[in-house]
């Protein structure tokens, strides 16, 4: 194995999760059974394969049969956009440069 259960109770703790026993051994089968997977994957020889770089098909092929949309790259920077300061005039609290929102998660 791979994944110990003590890697499981670190995850959860990261993600404030609470598991229980039975869902603590199940996460444990799965991560491992995923990671043999990948496993599985690396072992494939791919010297032959040419690396896909979309993986929609693109609008207007007959074998597509919802047209993905997708929309024009754009270069960072050129479109407006709000001033720092006009963002946090904004906020019902900020400091510096940062907005303050209230804690939503506590540990117990």
């Amino acid at each position: 194995m791979k994944v110990a259960e003590k890697d499981v109770l670190y995850v959860a703790a990261l993600a404030n999760l609470e598991l229980s026993q039975d869902e603590r051994q199940s996460m444990l089968r799965d991560l491992n059974a995923i990671l043999n997977y990948v496993d599985l994957l690396n072992q494939l020889d791919t010297a032959g394969v040419t690396p896909t770089l979309q993986v929609a098909e693109p609008i207007g092929t007959e074998q597509n049969h919802q047209a993905v949309q997708m929309r024009e790259d754009e270069l960072y920077g050129l479109r407006p956009s709000l001033s720092q300061d006009t963002a946090l005039a904004n906020a019902p609290a900020s400091h510096r440069s940062f907005f303050l929102v209230p804690q939503v998660i506590e540990r117990s």
